[in-house]
């Protein structure tokens, strides 16, 4: 049966990863802490069957270094601001209109071809964090982004922490309430790394937004009772590494028990601290793409009545249907 489950994760696809990231290079908060084994993480990845990668854009300098590493690896990425980042339009030489101005240039050149630009984001409202920037910061920028979204008929890419409310609000005022925003030249799009209640969920999925999860979406028992019911046609799978790991504390830790022991060393290969690092061994509290699988598992364990090949072929689908990856298949 493990030999069964392993050629199916070939088909997987990793949804969204951030790899601008630095500590895939070693450096951890400027600080060198071991030699650069980004092409191992890749080649991990692959072993584990992961076919492609978005990577995240979450500033105006981070959307092109992902559409760098993307048209290097014949991967994907996103294009816009984050939440926590969106006081930098207000910083941006030229100020706010230039910034969108600049993100708007970026997905023209970009939208076509080898390493596309295939969603506008990470864009949204994160309520946990307003140190990084106030309220009515992030409100203003992320409905400017919704008009790129429009512009160029790309899904969105989008983050809501503690921010529920005014979040679909938002979606709502600028057309975004039904059918994920078709009708006024949007494209559908994810909420990713979702974390919230079940009424939220049930708004999300109504007004046509799919909605993906990573291991931060399986911390406690209430956590999985969302994930299980996010409608299988709406799911997506991530691991939004190098973040998000899952821990032995999370929930989620009974169903990785039950993996086969030969994809737990496909999705969870050994690791080693930062500081003892040893080259082709993963590093301890760094989430990697090819952790995808063990999500994947986490969440056919929810929805016993599908296999655990037939949910990753539904979230291929969804993916590359959402994103226009038609190449893909």
């Amino acid at each position: 049966m493990a030999n069964s489950f392993q050629l199916q994760a070939k088909s997987m696809a990793r949804f969204i990863v951030n790899l601008t990231d630095p500590v895939f290079h070693g450096k951890y908060h400027g600080k060198t802490k071991h030699d650069d084994d980004f092409n191992l993480v890749l080649e991990r990845s692959r072993v584990a069957g992961v076919k492609s990668m978005i990577i995240t854009g979450g500033s105006l300098r981070e959307s092109q270094h992902a559409l760098k590493l993307a048209k290097e690896h014949g991967f994907y990425a996103t294009v816009g601001c984050h939440p926590t980042r969106s006081a930098e339009f207000d910083k941006f030489k030229g100020g706010p209109e230039a910034y969108l101005n600049a993100l708007d240039d970026i997905l023209r050149d970009n939208i076509k071809g080898n390493g596309r630009a295939v969603a506008v984001g990470e864009c949204g409202l994160d309520y946990d964090r307003t140190h990084f920037a106030a309220p009515e910061v992030q409100k203003k920028h992320f409905r400017s982004q919704l008009s790129l979204a429009k512009k160029y008929h790309l899904p969105l890419f989008l983050h809501s922490r503690a921010a529920h409310k005014d979040f679909v609000g938002i979606l709502r005022a600028e057309g975004f309430g039904v059918n994920g925003g078709k009708e006024v030249g949007g494209n559908g799009g994810v909420v990713h790394s979702f974390t919230g209640q079940l009424d939220e969920l049930a708004e999300l999925m109504s007004m046509g937004f799919h909605v993906s999860v990573n291991g931060c979406s399986l911390k406690t028992a209430d956590n999985l009772t969302c994930a299980q019911a996010i409608h299988l046609d709406l799911l997506m799978l991530e691991t939004d590494a190098p973040w998000c790991s899952m821990t032995g504390a999370h929930a989620s830790k009974t169903h990785v028990n039950a993996l086969p022991t030969l994809l737990n060393n496909l999705y969870f290969p050994a690791s080693v601290k930062p500081e003892k690092f040893v080259l082709g061994k993963a590093v301890k509290g760094r989430n990697e793409p090819c952790s995808i699988g063990g999500v994947a598992w986490v969440i056919q364990q929810l929805h016993p009545e599908v296999t655990y090949e037939e949910l990753a072929e539904k979230v291929w689908k969804n993916t590359v249907t959402v994103f226009g990856l038609d190449e893909l298949t």
